[in-house]
């Protein structure tokens, strides 16, 4: 009885200096009166960033009509570009647009901008360092060529084939579609894609494989040029805006003001100057 006695008492002592050590540490641990770790402040999302900042920046190509266009003096226009301007007003804030090209759209959106517009295709690779706003346009590639070329080009098969020559601007989807499909006609570069159209109606190329809304916008431009069967196009592509990833705040806000827009007439009114 007396060694089970001792026994009892060492368990006791042990278990009086363990309870004197965990309220040291909490007393180490947690400030004295609160009964909780102090809370860290919330890291402002962007939709606050560009609130407080006064400003969104917006990446865009400017050569990419009917959704962005920037002239020889500057100045930038389309449908896109409108867009973004309507968005910032709903903000309250100013919009300021930030000049990238397709080739460095995605490192420019990451480092400089809130926002991308300008006809951005959605693809999986963008998924992956981006989020997407909801689509607000169905597109798809298709020729333009000089219209009496226009039979000639009428499927894959037909492009595809020795002498004929493909211009391409490099760095975005248009380029990558003809490398992925054309294995013996020629792809030619052409870095500036708004003079890029005035190629084929020169003659220095045969056509081009654009997104359907830009070949009927250019051939309008250019009556020397048709679109070849631009409501039948040889692939499936929306267009959306690049918000940043993981920012699901600022994403839900420009879903539900692009949303607003396709719905209350905003989208129909600065689209159509562009497209009828």
């Amino acid at each position: 009885m007396e060694i089970e006695r001792r026994a009892l008492m060492k368990w006791k002592a042990f278990a009086v200096a363990l309870a004197v050590v965990l309220v040291g540490i909490g007393a180490v641990a947690i400030p004295r009166g609160t009964g909780a770790p102090a809370a860290k402040p919330e890291a402002l999302n962007r939709l606050d960033q560009v609130v407080q900042r006064g400003e969104l920046r917006v990446c865009s190509t400017g050569d990419y009509r009917p959704y962005t266009y920037r002239d020889a003096a500057g100045a930038w226009s389309g449908i896109d570009i409108d867009m973004a301007h309507d968005l910032a007003g709903k903000l309250g804030v100013r919009a300021v647009i930030v000049p990238t090209t397709w080739k460095t759209l995605m490192r420019d959106f990451e480092a400089k901008c809130d926002i991308a517009v300008g006809g951005v295709s959605i693809t999986l690779e963008r998924a992956k360092q981006a989020f997407f706003s909801r689509a607000y346009a169905v597109d798809g590639k298709t020729p333009i060529t000089r219209c009496e070329n226009a039979e000639r080009f009428q499927t894959l098969e037909q492009i595809d084939r020795p002498g004929v020559r493909v211009i391409v601007n490099p760095g975005g989807t248009n380029e990558q579609f003809a490398r992925a499909n054309l294995r013996q006609a020629t792809i030619v570069e052409h870095p500036d894609n708004n003079t890029i159209f005035e190629q084929i109606v020169a003659g220095n190329a045969d056509l081009m494989m654009t997104d359907a809304a830009e070949t009927k916008w250019q051939a309008k431009q250019h009556p020397e040029l048709c679109s070849v069967h631009p409501d039948q196009p040889f692939t499936f592509a929306e267009k959306a805006y690049l918000v940043p990833r993981g920012d699901v705040v600022f994403q839900q806000y420009v879903d539900q003001w692009l949303n607003l827009a396709l719905h209350d007439g905003t989208y129909d009114r600065i689209s159509g100057p562009w497209i009828g």
